[in-house]
């Protein structure tokens, strides 16, 4: 990802939304995250998103100690989610998953993606460590009148049965990536449950090509 001033187009994405699918909405990402921060919210380390993670990198070095306690990754991830650049992973996946259906957010941070599908008609699990990321996640939760479960990696086991399983810019910090990618398989494949109709869920497993970073 390039380093600043990803805040840039119109403010509701529209070709997301012109499917029914998820709709990005650029300054209410900006707009929640200053709500939140009250008069710590900074403008700059969100324009300045990735110089702002690089900077708390340098002074946290160990890996879990950052993702448990990281500040930065509030302005990092909002500014990311921003650039709308996952939401053509998103519409991938939902060609798979009809609207009603369940998703497993593994690694959700501060939820964004998750919050978008929500609001679209889906039924969403968050997965993650207890840090400020995700208790920021269930302040959105609250302000938007939402429901979901959170799953806290470090003390949970998550569970499988879900119709689909997603995970963003987190297999590249995980000890053994073909074990976690079959962990995240095993838990989109329905369980063995068969939905109403009788008819078997089918696992679809599909690739998409990446778009530019921002």
């Amino acid at each position: 990802m390039a380093g600043s001033e990803p805040l840039t187009g119109s403010a509701i994405d529209p070709a997301a939304g012109s499917t029914g699918g998820p709709v990005l909405d650029r300054e209410r990402e900006r707009d929640e995250l200053r709500a939140y921060l009250g008069d710590a919210y900074d403008e700059d380390r969100l324009r300045g998103w990735q110089r702002t993670l690089e900077e708390e990198t340098e002074q946290i070095t160990d890996e879990a100690t950052l993702y448990r306690t990281s500040e930065a990754y509030l302005y990092n991830l909002t500014a990311f989610a921003m650039t709308g650049t996952k939401l053509p992973y998103l519409l991938a996946l939902l060609r798979h998953v009809p609207v009603g259906g369940s998703l497993l957010d593994y690694g959700c941070g501060t939820g964004s993606d998750g919050l978008m599908l929500l609001e679209a008609g889906y039924r969403v699990a968050f997965a993650d460590f207890d840090n400020p990321s995700t208790r920021y996640l269930k302040w959105r939760l609250e302000r938007r009148g939402l429901e979901a479960p959170f799953y806290n990696l470090d003390r949970e086991t998550v569970p499988g049965g879900y119709d689909g399983s997603y995970a963003f810019d987190v297999i590249e910090h995980v000890d053994d990536p073909f074990r976690f990618l079959s962990e995240m398989e095993s838990r989109a494949k329905g369980g063995g449950r068969e939905p109403a109709g009788g008819r078997p869920r089918r696992h679809h497993p599909f690739t998409t090509r990446c778009p530019s970073g921002p």
